[in-house]
C-alpha cells in the first residue's frame, strides 16, 4: 500500500470517529435538553430562584423528567420559570402539582422538583402554570442555625454561672443545698415541728375529755351540726328556683 494510500485511509477514518462522536454528542445534548420525542410545557413562578440556570434539570418523584427551558422577570417581585417536560409522564402530574428548588447535594447544581398533586384528578395541561413553593434560602438557614447556637451559648453561660453561685455562693439557696449543718438544722427543724403538731392533737383529745371543758366541746359540735342542717336547708329552698329560672 502507497503512502498517499494509507494517508487518505488514516484521514477517512479520523474523519468517520469525529462524524460518529459528533452524532453521540448531538444525540446526548438533544436527549437532555429533551429534543427528541413527545413533550409538553408548563411553567411557575417564584419570587426567588435561588440561582436556578437554563439547562438546569426538572425532577418528578426523583427522576429527571425535564429541563429548565427559559427565565424571565416580570417585575421586581416574581419570576416566571418556563420547563420542558417528556410528554409520557404528562398523565402523572395532576394539576395541583407545586414546583420548588433544591440542590444537587449542599453545593450542587439547582434543580427543580414538581412535587405531585393530590386533591385533583385533571391531568396538567400543555402550557398550564403550577404554584410553587419558595425554599428556603441557604443564608437564612444559617442565620437561623447561628440564632440558636448563640442562645445555647448563653444558656450554658447563665447555668455555669448559676452552678458556680451554688457551689461558692453565700445566700440562703447556696447553704441549704450546700452546708451540710443547715440541712441537719433544717432537718431538726421539721422533726420538731411535726413533734410538736402531734403533741398538739394529743392535747386537744385529753382537752375533750376533761369534765371542765367537755361541755364547751359539746356545745361546739352542737352548734357545727346545726349549722349543717342550716345550709342543707338553704341549698333545698334553692333548688325550685334554680329549676324555675332554668324552665325559663
Amino acid at each position: 500500500m502507497s503512502k498517499e494510500s494509507t494517508y487518505i485511509w488514516k484521514l477517512g477514518m479520523f474523519v468517520a470517529l469525529g462524524l460518529l462522536l459528533f452524532i453521540a454528542t448531538i444525540y446526548f445534548i438533544g436527549k437532555q435538553q429533551n429534543l427528541f420525542g413527545d413533550t409538553f410545557e408548563m411553567e411557575s413562578k417564584f419570587k426567588n430562584v435561588s440561582g436556578l440556570e437554563v439547562g438546569n434539570n426538572v425532577r418528578f418523584s426523583g427522576i429527571n423528567v425535564g429541563t429548565i427551558e427559559e427565565i424571565h422577570l416580570v417585575n421586581d417581585s416574581t419570576v416566571v420559570v418556563k420547563m420542558v417536560i417528556e410528554g409520557e409522564v404528562q398523565k402523572f402530574i395532576k394539576s395541583d402539582a407545586k414546583a420548588t428548588i433544591g440542590s444537587e447535594g449542599l453545593m450542587g447544581d439547582k434543580v427543580l422538583t414538581i412535587i405531585p398533586g393530590t386533591h385533583s384528578n385533571k391531568i396538567i395541561e400543555n402550557g398550564a402554570t403550577i404554584t410553587s413553593i419558595e425554599a428556603i434560602e441557604m443564608d437564612d438557614l444559617m442565620k437561623s442555625v447561628k440564632k440558636s447556637v448563640d442562645n445555647a451559648g448563653v444558656i450554658t453561660t447563665e447555668l455555669a454561672t448559676f452552678s458556680h453561685n451554688m457551689n461558692h455562693g453565700d445566700g440562703a439557696l447556696s447553704k441549704l443545698v450546700t452546708d451540710k449543718k443547715v440541712a441537719t438544722s433544717l432537718e431538726k427543724t421539721m422533726k420538731n415541728i411535726q413533734s410538736a403538731s402531734k403533741g398538739l392533737d394529743e392535747n386537744m383529745e385529753a382537752a375533750k375529755e376533761n369534765f371542765l371543758l367537755r361541755g364547751y366541746f359539746r356545745r361546739k359540735e352542737k352548734e357545727a351540726k346545726e349549722d349543717s342542717i342550716q345550709k342543707a336547708k338553704a341549698m333545698k329552698e334553692d333548688l325550685p328556683k334554680e329549676e324555675k329560672k332554668n324552665k325559663k
